[in-house]
């Protein structure tokens, strides 16, 4: 068993709370499915990882030409396809905490993923998520009603709890549909005369947000610096996310997912389903901080996943669902170009239930000083 390392701190300084426009943002991006950690970022110096995947480990770097891993420290490197970001790693604008995750040891792809988004693994009977709770720490009086934004038709239960939050598909769809405008707003008179108050406050506070965004319209604007975001779900959820910030219609936290990281059959190593995944999650988080430019600054993004994979491939060339993982920590805030975490060995004395790489790193210590440091709460 490994213990639990102290993670040293990631994040340049404490923030104090500043007021709205200039508040401290955080995009939370779940990579649902249970992502190959070793995979993506490669201990390319442990002698046992390639003993262990004989067919789908990344080449070390200068051995593989362009299908080799991208040399972080010389025990590290980044997948091949997350070569866009390198230059952020470089800046140290980008940290990774690796053999981090959930100290549950459930392979349930939906409890896993409920521990992780309630923020208390192991837990079934939570019925808010941590990010909500972060925000119901900070209270802020007349708030924006986009401070805290799922991207996509439902509210995940990272934010469900009682801090307003709001689902939205799409920017230029968060409308009420009706047949008309006229018929539009004969439902906005129907909610502002219920007696219910209840609802009365929810439907004048839904048609606020529809009132506040179409006079705002952020599908308008552009990418900026260059930026080109992929035309896939997480590419163009992120170049969302960025409008929504241009638009200055005080945006705090973003929730985003993106799925298809369970690949128990013919994974890949350098080249094959996985790596198409994190070509598309590189190019996005790449155009997502090219786009932001200055404003990154302010903005922390941190992705994560339920569980991480098997340490051994299996017989089909893929890898089944594992334990611990590694977590990505991007933005202007960031103490980046370090692996931090306790690295604990793929020797088979040293894999969690022989089969595993274990837990150094709670993922609540790394959310936790997001939350505390950047976004003052």
């Amino acid at each position: 068993m490994i213990g639990m390392s102290t993670l040293p701190g990631f994040l340049r300084r404490a923030i104090a709370a500043t007021p709205t426009p200039n508040r401290k943002k955080l995009v939370v991006l779940f990579q649902r499915g249970a992502a190959d950690g070793l995979n993506i970022v490669v201990p390319f110096a442990e002698p046992n990882y390639y003993r262990i995947r004989p067919t789908i480990a990344i080449p070390q770097p200068r051995q593989g030409g362009e299908l080799a891993a991208l040399d972080l420290d010389g025990f590290f490197g980044l997948h091949p396809s997350l070569a866009p970001l390198m230059s952020f790693f470089r800046k140290q604008q980008l940290a990774i905490v690796h053999a981090a995750g959930s100290p549950d040891t459930t392979r349930s792809h939906f409890d896993a993923q409920d521990y992780m988004e309630s923020g208390t693994p192991g837990v079934k009977s939570t019925e808010d998520g941590w990010l909500n709770r972060a925000l119901q720490s900070d209270p802020e009086p007349g708030a924006s009603p986009f401070r805290a934004v799922a991207m996509g038709p439902n509210l995940p239960l990272t934010l469900r709890g009682s801090a307003p939050a709001i689902a939205l598909p799409d920017v230029r769809q968060f409308r009420v549909f009706a047949l008309s405008p006229a018929v539009e707003g004969g439902f906005e008179t129907l909610y502002a005369q219920t007696v219910d108050e209840a609802l009365r406050g929810t439907g004048t506070e839904t048609f606020e947000a529809i009132n506040m965004l179409r006079k705002a319209d952020p599908s308008r604007l552009q990418p900026e610096n260059g930026a080109d975001y992929p035309r896939n779900r997480v590419g163009q959820a992120l170049k969302q996310v960025a409008q929504l910030h241009k638009a200055n219609i005080g945006l705090e936290v973003t929730f985003v997912d993106t799925g298809g990281w369970d690949n128990h059959v013919n994974e890949g190593g350098a080249q094959g389903q996985l790596a198409n995944l994190l070509h598309d999650l590189g190019q996005s988080l790449a155009a997502f901080a090219q786009d932001m430019g200055d404003r990154m600054d302010d903005i922390v993004v941190v992705t994560m996943s339920e569980f991480g994979r098997t340490a051994h491939e299996n017989g089909n060339r893929g890898t089944d669902h594992g334990h611990a993982n590694c977590m990505f920590v991007l933005g202007g805030p960031v103490k980046g170009g370090k692996v931090y975490g306790k690295w604990p060995g793929l020797g088979p004395e040293q894999l969690n239930e022989g089969r595993d790489l274990a837990l150094t790193t709670d993922f609540r210590s790394v959310l936790g000083e997001i939350i505390s440091r950047h976004l003052g709460t």
